[in-house]
């Protein structure tokens, strides 16, 4: 737990309220308490100063030395908060023009999904965790961060507004069947079913003498369940399963287990639900029983589009989707980039080319 980091929080967190006003062309000016003016928007110092004391905290909360002001470490510390200002900033003023708005409620309903998630889980059979546990285990994750709730609700609001947005501008991304297909013939070799050597179901007990072999062997004879007696003496690990095996003539990725040939030459051998006496191999000795008939090996052959079209087109629409709003997230940057003016002392390096004020 010590280790978890809690997701969806941003690298730096602000206060969201934004002082908006004026014209949403090229900025004449920034005023002299503001780092700059994004569009309609001045992001002040106090905004600026507020992301810098929680950056400060944080560092603290983990035991780093916050960066010495002048040097390039401290320069790169400020970049980021001047960036990510801007950045919350334009994805706000685009979320108006969306008609895009997060409910209080919308933020809560996310953060308990977060705090389920990482603080709720608990081990197979273990007792699920109170609300108060997983209260008190979020809170911890918060202290350890230098975080507060509001910044958690903050950086959250901020991750939904982006989701929002994407969903307006990808709404009417679509994927035909006839793109589908061609992406499918595009990429055949993709879509083949591998060769399937031949194969039998299994299972076995393994112990270390001949012995106890017999013993098992005569236990199952008179009718002894073999899942109890696996899980008893079996020193092989598919005791959990009651000895359960997929055995294969030849390895190959879909049949991963090739036995010793003693054991193979018993598997393929016997009846299906057929006992063998102990078989040696070099890691002791097995008692067998095929549960099913030997499968005859199969060609490799396509996998035919039907059954993998709905795949394909799932694949397609995210990736569609992906470029859709990266396009239009960088051809909003380029026009806010027109309607942004910083401070001076506060370009950072990505917007050398704008004007200071």
């Amino acid at each position: 737990m010590k280790h978890l980091r809690l997701v969806l929080i941003l690298a730096f967190v602000a206060a969201f309220a934004a002082s908006c006003g004026g014209d949403s062309g090229a900025p004449k000016s920034v005023p002299s308490d503001a780092v700059a003016v994004v569009g309609g928007d001045t992001i002040s110092k106090a905004r600026f100063n507020t992301v810098l004391d929680q950056a400060k905290r944080s560092y603290a909360a983990q035991h780093k030395p916050f960066p010495k002001a002048g040097t390039a470490p401290y320069g790169t510390v400020r970049a980021q908060i001047i960036q990510f200002l801007v950045e919350r900033s334009e994805y706000e003023q685009k979320a108006k023009d969306l008609g895009v708005k997060i409910s209080d409620k919308d933020v809560d309903d996310r953060l308990n999904q977060i705090k389920q998630q990482y603080f709720g889980s608990t081990q197979p059979g273990q007792k699920p965790k109170s609300k108060a546990e997983v209260e008190k285990a979020y809170r911890q994750q918060l202290k350890a961060q230098g975080l507060t709730d509001e910044d958690v609700k903050e950086g959250i609001r901020a991750q939904l507004v982006r989701e929002k947005i994407s969903e307006k501008v990808t709404k009417d991304v679509k994927v035909s069947d006839d793109d589908a297909k061609k992406y499918y013939d595009d990429h055949k070799s993709q879509y083949q079913q591998p060769a399937q050597p031949e194969s039998r179901d299994v299972r076995h007990i393994l112990v270390k003498s001949e012995a106890l072999a017999s013993t098992v062997y005569n236990k199952l004879k008179a009718g002894g369940d073999f899942s109890k007696l696996a899980l008893k003496y079996s020193i092989d690990p598919s005791k959990t399963t009651g000895g359960r095996l997929t055995v294969c003539k030849q390895k190959t990725v879909s049949c991963p287990l090739k036995t010793v040939a003693p054991f193979e030459k018993a598997a393929f051998s016997l009846k299906t639900n057929e006992i063998s006496k102990p078989v040696r191999t070099p890691f002791g000795w097995h008692v067998i029983q095929p549960v099913g008939p030997v499968n005859p090996p199969k060609k490799a052959s396509s996998i035919p589009f039907d059954q993998v079209k709905a795949a394909i087109k799932q694949q397609q629409v995210q990736q569609k989707k992906q470029d859709t709003f990266n396009k239009w997230w960088n051809d909003t940057k380029k026009d806010f980039a027109k309607k942004t003016k910083y401070q001076a002392g506060y370009t950072p390096p990505a917007s050398q080319t704008t004007t200071n004020g």
